[in-house]
């Protein structure tokens, strides 16, 4: 079975160029690595130099080993979606009750949180299905939004679990009051929504149910925090490991990107200033690589490869 490794830290501090050098680096072992953004800003396609959507596509190719690319759309994938639930409401409810389903599903879409639950859902999905035992991938990497939406996005799959569970436990008490009005001689029309609105239910159960058991199975998924010698990137770092392993989450490696050179002129004076950040963060415990400044832009393979020579060791898994 594939395996998953989540990238993330504070925003400008480099995390999506380090999820692009440790899936090519990845490749050049013969693994066939599914690279995913859920950064609203995606720069996966910047970075790559090639335009990316919301289905996989070949970034590049080393034998059999291969990244593929996907930057999460979370407009489209609510689109989506809403004309699924549309086209399931209007299958299993009752005529009358079209009007104000569809209501409802407009209301929807420009809810708080929607756009959140939709990029679960995707990454759910793909990542599922990319882990599962017939996958064409060998690794996901998943190059996730900043911090804060970090959080909220591995702790969705616990709450949303819990609610689809909540959701079924009114359906089964639902089911018994209709086997008892069937019992008194009524149709089956409701028998067959209710079941069918139970498999919709019990599937998006079960995906999440899968994706959080991953999230929190050390030998299969870890964590990369990536992130700056600087007080601010290491305080939200120090954060996001203590909160990640509060919900059970593994971090397998630290990344200090941007280290400033010892060359003895002003960069070297700023490399002072970074040495007690980068020892706050070796205090934490974690394996930790600090990466140089380097020189010119990392975009496309040549520029991602040198930075990939530099992360040796980082998720190896």
């Amino acid at each position: 079975m594939s395996g998953l490794l989540l990238v993330s830290g504070k925003g400008g501090v480099g995390k999506t160029s380090v999820s692009c050098a440790l899936a090519l680096r990845h490749s050049w072992a013969g693994r066939r690595v599914l690279l995913v953004s859920t950064d609203p800003a995606h720069n996966l396609g910047h970075a790559w130099d090639l335009p990316l959507g919301d289905d996989p596509r070949r970034v590049v190719e080393h034998g059999p080993g291969h990244v593929d690319a996907v930057e999460i759309d979370p407009a489209a994938v609510v689109e989506r979606h809403l004309a699924a639930v549309g086209r399931t409401m209007r299958r299993l409810l009752p005529e009358h009750l079209h009007g104000p389903a569809a209501r409802h599903l407009d209301q929807a879409r420009h809810a708080p949180g929607t756009h959140e639950s939709a990029v679960l859902e995707r990454l759910a999905e793909l990542v599922v299905d990319a882990c599962g035992p017939s996958s064409a991938y060998d690794l996901v990497v998943v190059d996730t939004a900043p911090t804060g939406h970090t959080l909220r996005l591995v702790a969705l799959p616990e709450r949303l679990t819990t609610w689809t569970e909540g959701l079924l436990a009114g359906r089964d008490r639902s089911e018994r009051l209709g086997a008892a009005v069937r019992g008194l001689g009524g149709g089956d029309d409701t028998a067959d929504r209710d079941a069918e609105l139970r498999r919709v239910l019990v599937r998006r159960r079960q995906r999440f149910a899968t994706f959080r058991d991953l999230l929190v199975d050390p030998a299969r998924a870890g964590f990369v925090l990536v992130t700056a010698a600087e007080r601010l990137p290491v305080a939200e770092t120090a954060a996001l490991h203590g909160e990640l392993h509060a919900l059970g989450i593994g971090v397998d490696a630290l990344v200090v990107n941007r280290r400033s050179p010892d060359d003895g002129g002003l960069l070297a004076q700023r490399r002072r200033l970074e040495e007690p950040h980068v020892e706050s963060l070796r205090r934490l415990g974690v394996p930790l690589t600090e990466v140089p400044l380097l020189p010119g832009e990392l975009i496309g393979e040549s520029a991602l490869g040198v930075l990939a020579e530099r992360l040796e060791g980082v998720g190896a898994g």
